[in-house]
């Protein structure tokens, strides 16, 4: 898991709220909670789960060149502007990062504190890939020699997305069962692209979950998704229509899940 992050500030994150500059500060890292005392140990060698993971892994080997295979190549940038325009068929209208900023800036100041927590919890469990000591595809070929030296439970891919998510159903609510979905299928996409087995998304959406929750207890991170909600208002007044094609690859892949 790699979170490309942009420096807005050197020690605090910044956003225009209400007209003016807030500056959003915490302690480093973030206060994210430690998931290795949340989460349970991945499926072990020989088990029923173990054989369900094995068995999701060979059978998405299926789907390379198909749409949904694309999809899983696209979800894997993870960067800002990318995963906020993933979320603009669940929204219902184009999410334009620009016109975003307060979601960019918490975006951009949560990705490095989520990536130093979620790699905590992987060099913990020592859990290797499924495509390790394979030929099998991945959606990802590019990647695969640095994959290949990290570790896969949880993933870092779908604590980000289901975070992005919660963020945005949060700031949304109207469209929170469309927007969590399609946090389900970024999540699903790890176990298309074959970098990820499928307990390792579950527990991704565990880890997700947790992270928020904990947020949510934090005056400055409530403060920004008001901000954010006021943005989105602001963008529904002129909103710009979502790719359709895109849509409903999305919907197809919602339907099919893994």
């Amino acid at each position: 898991m790699r979170l490309r992050a942009f420096a807005l500030c050197t020690v605090t994150a910044c956003a225009l709220l209400h007209g003016g500059l807030v500056q959003i500060t915490w302690a480093q890292p973030a206060p994210l909670p430690d998931e290795r005392a949340v989460l349970p140990p991945p499926p072990t060698a020989g088990s029923l789960a173990q054989e369900a993971d094995r068995q999701a892994f060979e059978a998405t080997r299926a789907l390379r060149g198909s749409p949904r295979w694309q999809l899983a190549h696209d979800d894997a940038d993870l960067s800002p502007q990318h995963i906020i325009r993933d979320f603009s068929c669940a929204a219902g209208f184009a999410l334009i990062p620009d016109r975003l900023p307060a979601l960019l800036t918490l975006l951009n100041a949560l990705a490095k504190p989520l990536e130093q927590r979620v790699t905590e919890e992987k060099n913990f469990w020592h859990r290797t890939r499924p495509f390790v000591g394979t030929t099998q595809d991945i959606c990802t070929p590019d990647a695969r020699t640095r994959l290949t030296s990290s570790f896969a439970y949880p993933s870092g891919h779908t604590t980000w997305g289901w975070m992005v998510a919660s963020i945005l159903a949060s700031a949304l609510p109207e469209r929170a069962s469309q927007i969590m979905q399609r946090g389900r299928v970024f999540g699903e996409s790890r176990i298309v692209c074959g970098v990820h087995w499928k307990s390792d998304v579950q527990a991704g959406y565990i880890n997700g979950s947790t992270m928020f929750a904990a947020l949510q207890a934090q005056p400055w991170f409530t403060q920004q998704v008001a901000a954010i909600r006021n943005e989105l208002e602001q963008l529904q007044t002129h909103p710009g229509a979502p790719d359709a094609a895109t849509c409903a690859i999305e919907h197809e892949a919602a339907t099919n899940a893994y």
